[in-house]
């Protein structure tokens, strides 16, 4: 049995299973005209009550557009300095990796871009994709458990649940520490929708 179906087993086994929260910021310009490369991964380790245990962070260093525009570096706070002595997307996703771990875990990000993102840059440098799964769109399994019309961002989705943001948005680990803040109000239900 390979750790994937390890993983799904033990979820619906009910155990302890720990939740990785991650976040994705990316090359970007404001009139889409450029591809999107991991800059920055952000993610926090939860346990089932959805209590931080450990958090990671690093920039990446893009390769097909290795400058940042303007308009990236003022949505995200990220600069050019950040990603220039940053280690490129492979050797980060290594440290990703080793940051999970072995034990059973999940995945979870606000919305499908995050996973599809990976899924992308993963296949193009021809690297493994299984342990991207199980994963689950808390975006859109909030809206789902609490009757919404449609999926909301994670700053109204606080709002939502009494509370504000906190941290610089747009940042991959101030966004990942905040999905958590959410992920804390709902962990049962947000655990069952893991696929």
């Amino acid at each position: 049995m390979n750790k994937q179906n390890d993983r799904k087993n033990q979820k619906k086994g009910g155990s302890t299973m720990k939740m990785i929260l991650f976040d994705l910021e990316a090359t970007c310009e404001h009139d889409g005209s450029i591809e999107h490369e991991v800059i920055e991964i952000g993610a926090v380790k939860v346990n089932e009550t959805g209590e931080i245990l450990d958090t990671f962070t690093t920039f990446v260093k893009p390769d097909e557009n290795p400058v940042l525009t303007d308009f990236c570096k003022n949505l995200t706070s990220i600069q050019q300095s950040d990603v220039d002595s940053a280690p490129t997307f492979q050797e980060a996703i290594q440290s990703f990796q080793e940051w999970i771990g072995d034990e059973a875990y999940g995945l979870g990000s606000w919305g499908f871009y995050d996973k599809k993102q990976l899924q992308k840059q993963l296949s193009e440098c021809n690297m493994d994709t299984d342990w991207l799964n199980p994963h689950t769109s808390l975006k859109h399994a909030y809206a789902e458990f609490n009757h919404l019309k449609r999926p909301c961002g994670v700053q109204k989705a606080l709002k939502r649940e009494g509370m504000t943001f906190e941290g610089t948005a747009h940042r991959g680990i101030d966004d990942a520490k905040n999905i958590a803040r959410i992920y804390a109000k709902y962990p049962d239900e947000f655990m069952k929708t893991l696929k």
